[in-house]
């Protein structure tokens, strides 16, 4: 079956169909896992914490791993089939931020041996049977987290509407529209369609992509080697191979492997950024809701200096494909544009707090010469006159005051007040 020429993935099982599901969740307590990323191993090599650290700057890896004594990630192997899907393991990623301390990512781990793309479709809500939804009896979250975490009511802050899918798919001989025809030859259209149907969870039925815009959609494609490629969109990602898969000891072995690892790892990144930047755009539209503007803004300013030296960073790794892949996640989401709105608002409500604070000083020392002029000018007669008298210094009391009540009913006065008050601001 075809659509505008391209041929559709609903019956395709590729060679090789490996599949990753990000949810967020609440978590409950600690879980008593194993610490670290799931370490899937490829011969000689384990992808454990240490091993991964070594493809991430410092503080990326911290924010993904943790650090000594302060564990941030657990992992727990699995062996549950059923219905063409093989669940390997889990994984449970600490994601706290300043308003939701209980904030976590569950990653899971399946692998596929039917067509990818309906499984896909059922994961985005697009499917036509409820009986195909694909996280239900041994795969319900719930089940597989019970006493752990809650799995985040979609209402709730932070929840994305589905769960966050990334495919991994290689192809057999017979998948034409997904292969190069020669080693230096150019990679067919299709093969982009392909791409994008498995990353958009989506058929031309159900997102028709408009002809006019196409190249538009596609050209953040990361070609990661002649071999395969990779598309990151705002609700999944996708890997597709272009050529055949000769089965074990094929480098797509590998390829799958660093799908599920350091390339994983690269989009959760970008997703605890997400996370923070929307709490830190949500805090900004609160910062008038509240009568104490200044410790708000404090609060604020603090917050993003802890997002920025902690989550913010657009270079990973030396290695380029995590940066592009974490890019194209955050030009998805138009993360580095929001991040520098907030950066530009709380500048302009920290000078709007350093204003009203001048003003409330400029008021404070208003009202000492109103209140201190007259009074300094009584004692300093009844001292010129030598004058010693109780009667005549309370006399002068008197005087000092009515002068300065007086005076504070003047334009001059009233504006001190003002001043005083934060110019009639909250502050």
């Amino acid at each position: 079956m075809t659509t505008y020429g391209v041929p559709l993935l609903e019956i395709v099982t590729g060679a090789r169909q490996e599949l990753t599901v990000v949810l967020p969740v609440r978590l409950k307590r600690l879980p008593d896992w194993p610490e670290g990323p799931f370490p899937f191993e490829l011969g000689s090599r384990r992808t454990d914490a240490q091993t991964r650290s070594t493809y991430f700057a410092p503080a990326s890896a911290r924010a993904l791993y943790g650090a000594p004594g302060r564990p941030r990630r657990w992992h727990l192997p699995l062996d549950v089939k059923n219905d063409g899907l093989h669940l390997l393991g889990m994984e449970l990623l600490r994601a706290a931020t300043a308003r939701n301390p209980e904030h976590a990512l569950v990653v899971m781990h399946l692998s596929a041996e039917r067509p990818l793309l309906p499984t896909l479709r059922a994961l985005a809500g697009r499917r036509p049977n409820p009986a195909d939804e694909p996280l239900t009896g041994p795969f319900d979250p719930a089940g597989l987290l019970a006493g752990i975490a809650d799995v985040r009511d979609p209402d709730q802050p932070f929840a994305i509407a589905r769960p966050y899918t990334i495919a991994f798919m290689t192809p057999t001989e017979r998948h034409t529209p997904a292969l190069r025809t020669g080693g230096e030859a150019a990679l067919p259209a299709t093969a982009d369609h392909w791409l994008w149907q498995l990353a958009s969870r989506s058929t031309p039925e159900d997102f028709p992509l408009p002809p006019e815009t196409t190249a538009e959609q596609l050209k953040d494609a990361v070609r990661i080697s002649a071999d395969w490629s990779a598309l990151v969109l705002r609700q999944g990602a996708a890997f597709l191979g272009h050529r055949p898969d000769t089965g074990a000891g094929d480098f797509f072995e590998f390829g799958a492997l660093h799908s599920r690892t350091v390339y994983l790892d690269a989009l959760l990144l970008g997703s605890l950024q997400r996370d923070h930047i929307d709490e830190l755009t949500d805090g900004l539209s609160e910062v008038f809701n509240s009568s104490r503007l200044a410790r708000r803004v404090a609060t604020l300013e603090r917050n993003i200096a802890v997002f920025r030296s902690t989550y913010w960073r657009q270079h990973l790794t030396a290695h380029g494909a995590a940066n592009d892949l974490l890019l194209a996640f955050q030009n998805q989401h138009r993360l580095p544009a929001r991040f520098d709105e907030i950066l530009a608002e709380a500048a302009d409500y920290s000078r709007l707090v350093q204003t009203q604070e001048s003003q409330q000083i400029s008021g404070a020392l208003g009202v000492l010469t109103i209140l201190g002029l007259p009074l300094g000018t009584a004692l300093s007669i009844l001292q010129v006159l030598d004058d010693n008298s109780t009667a005549h210094l309370l006399i002068a009391l008197a005087l000092s005051v009515a002068a300065t009540a007086a005076a504070l009913t003047t334009r001059y006065g009233r504006l001190v007040l003002s001043s005083l008050r934060g110019g009639g601001r909250k502050a």
